[in-house]
Parts: structure tokens; C-alpha cells; sequence
């Protein structure tokens, strides 16, 4: 991997990590159309711009973040509280696949563009539904909702099925309102990921994982731009959800996946 492949890819990443149009299926689509089979560089490039993105959370939520963290030290039930505990609810289910399921899950990554297609279409269908339907409004997102809400993070392991997509979309048919639908999505996320990136590195400096022999410029590069574009496609995201937008993904999702399917198929 050169530092252009890695600019254009950490861009890639950074953008459809929070718009809903699968952040893993659009890496694979860009790797394969770069010619790339290294495994362990496609991992190693992943995981960097995975954590890219979650900072980028973490610079333009801090406000919220702040908010929780706050609340949570007056070790009382309040409202921080509460949403800290549905962040939490909303990590046991990727969770359990991530220890019991992650080398079958990595096994899908490397299965090609076809499922990646496949996936797509699902999102699509997922976004569209959302749309259409129009269930009974609740004013906070509850603790079986948050449950829900990350069994659909768990199942958007699958490259090419959005996980802001899946949440936000499910969020939607559970009858939560837009307007805290994409903060919850994007706050829920930083905790598997950063959990999922330092195991990884601790894997690494045990000698149990190998991280591949990609160049640190490449890597460096990539990372920045997941995270500048990140922060872009943060701020854009939320807006875009609050407007109730979701619809133009899905048609966007349903024609990318056709044309991923095709593709796997020539």
C-alpha cells in the first residue's frame, strides 16, 4: 500500500463510517479495486483507521461525552446514568460475537465482494423500511431499545451491512426520535472499537497476531485522513438524520450493492 491508496482509503473510512453506507463494505470494494490481498496489511490498515474514526467522535461529541462523564461522577442516578447504562446494554451483544465469533467474522471479511453486495442490499432494504414505516414516537430511548439497537451493531459486523445504517435505521422502527438517534449510534460504537483495536495491539506485542508490513507514512496518512473526513462526516451525519434523509443512502446502498454483486460475478 502507497501513500495515495492509504489517503484515498483513510478518506473512504472516515466518510462512511457515519453515513450509512457500510464504512467495512466500502473499504473492501477500494482494497479490491487496488489490487490488495495482503491480509494482515488490510487488517492492520483497519484497525488504525477504525480508532481514526472513533476519535473523531470523540472531538465532535465531546460535549456529550463530557455530559456523561460528569453525571457519573455523582454516583447517583440521573439522567447521565441512564444513558451511560444503555451504552452499555447496547455493547453485549457485539460483545458476544466479538469473543465467541470474531474469527468466523474475520473468515466473512475475507470472502469477497459478493457478500459485500449482498450486505448492501440489505442495508438498503433497512434504510428504505425505516422510512416508510412511521411507529408510535417515545420520547427516550429505553433499555430494551438499546439492546435492540446494539443486536443490529452486532449483526453490521458483516462488511458491506452499515452499522450507523443498522442502528439508526432499528432505532427508527423502535419509534425513538432522530433527533438522539445518531448520537446514541455514534457513542454507542467508541468502546468495541477501542477494546477491539488494543487487543489487538496487545496481540501484537505478544507475538500471538501479526499487524502485516505495512509502512508507517502510508499508515500515518491514513489514519489522518479517516480522521479529518471523520470529523466531516460526524457533524454532516447528525444534520442529515435530524432532517430524516436516510432514504437517498438506501437507494444509494441498493445501486453500489448491484453493481458490487455484478462485479463479483465478471
Amino acid at each position: 500500500m502507497d501513500w495515495f491508496e492509504a489517503l484515498v482509503l483513510g478518506i473512504i473510512q472516515g466518510l462512511t463510517e457515519y453515513l450509512p453506507v457500510s464504512s467495512s463494505g466500502h473499504l473492501a470494494i477500494g482494497q479490491a479495486l487496488f489490487g490488495m490481498n495482503d491480509g494482515a496489511d488490510n487488517l492492520t490498515f483497519t484497525v488504525a483507521v477504525h480508532v481514526a474514526t472513533v476519535l473523531s467522535t470523540l472531538v465532535i461529541l465531546w460535549s456529550e461525552i463530557d455530559w456523561i462523564l460528569k453525571g457519573l461522577f455523582k454516583f447517583e442516578m440521573n439522567a447521565e446514568t441512564k444513558y451511560a447504562l444503555n451504552i452499555l446494554v447496547s455493547m453485549i451483544p457485539v460483545g458476544i460475537v466479538g469473543v465467541f465469533f470474531k474469527d468466523q467474522v474475520e473468515e466473512i471479511f475475507g470472502s469477497g465482494l459478493l457478500i459485500v453486495g449482498c450486505c448492501l442490499l440489505l442495508t438498503s432494504t433497512l434504510l428504505i423500511f425505516s422510512y416508510i414505516a412511521k411507529p408510535r414516537q417515545k420520547e427516550n430511548i429505553s433499555l430494551r431499545d438499546a439492546f435492540i439497537i446494539g443486536i443490529a451493531q452486532a449483526c453490521a459486523v458483516l462488511p458491506g451491512l452499515s452499522r450507523s445504517g443498522s442502528t439508526i435505521a432499528t432505532g427508527l422502527l423502535l419509534g425513538d426520535k432522530k433527533e438522539k438517534l445518531a448520537q446514541f449510534s455514534f457513542l454507542m460504537v467508541i468502546p468495541p472499537i477501542l477494546g477491539e483495536a488494543l487487543l489487538d495491539v496487545l496481540k501484537a506485542v505478544k507475538g500471538e497476531a501479526v499487524m502485516g508490513g505495512i509502512g508507517m507514512l502510508p499508515l500515518c496518512i491514513g489514519f489522518l485522513a479517516a480522521f479529518v473526513s471523520g470529523c466531516f462526516a460526524c457533524k454532516w451525519m447528525i444534520n442529515i438524520v435530524k432532517r430524516g434523509k436516510l432514504v437517498y443512502f438506501g437507494i444509494y446502498c441498493a445501486v453500489v450493492g448491484v453493481i458490487t454483486i455484478i462485479f463479483s460475478l465478471i
